[in-house]
Parts: C-alpha cells; sequence; structure tokens
C-alpha cells in the first residue's frame, strides 16, 4: 500500500474525478480531496491510496507535474506524521498541509 499526497489542484477537481485518473495506473482504494470546512470548497490538495506500492510509485512518476483539468500538479508520496487527525497522518516530503 502507498499514500500519495497531490497539491495545486483545480478546485473543481472531485475525489472521484481524481480516484478515476489514478486507477489508470493501479488499484485505487480511497481518493480524497481536502475540503474546508467553512465554505465547502477545495483546497486544492488531496491524499490518494493505492493497494500496490509499485502501482502507485508509477502513478506518481507519471503524473508529479503534468497537466491535470487545467492545472500542472505536484504528486509525491505523502509521509506518515504519526497520527495527525486532519490529513489522517500524512505530508507531503515532510511539510505541514496546514497553511503558514
Amino acid at each position: 500500500m502507498i499514500n500519495i499526497f497531490v497539491a495545486k489542484l483545480d478546485y473543481s477537481v472531485s475525489s472521484d474525478l481524481l480516484k478515476q485518473e489514478f486507477q489508470n495506473f493501479g488499484r485505487v482504494n480511497k481518493a480524497i480531496v481536502a475540503m474546508d470546512r467553512e465554505t465547502g470548497k477545495s483546497r486544492g490538495f488531496a491524499f490518494v491510496e493505492m493497494a500496490d506500492r509499485e502501482e502507485g510509485e508509477r502513478a506518481i512518476e507519471a503524473l508529479d507535474g503534468k497537466t491535470f483539468n487545467g492545472r500542472s500538479i505536484a504528486v509525491k508520496e505523502a509521509e506518515d506524521r504519526g497520527g495527525n487527525k486532519r490529513n489522517k497522518g500524512f505530508t507531503w516530503r515532510g511539510r505541514s498541509s496546514k497553511r503558514r
């Protein structure tokens, strides 16, 4: 299993659309676009969980920097942060998903 962080998403991208894109590379357990609690709008990033590590690594390699729904996205393996409930304990290369 592999957890993937996707950033710079177009705000109209849904979890279902993101899941469909990643399914081109293998089985996706879940894809969750982060939504703002107050406005209900996308925050522009997401987490994708893929069942097979090799398939996930291929997805990362193929999609990082590619245009998806009109925007160039950043795709990286998420790193375990040890239980952060807001983002299921994962972050992008050690950077917090919280705005600073």
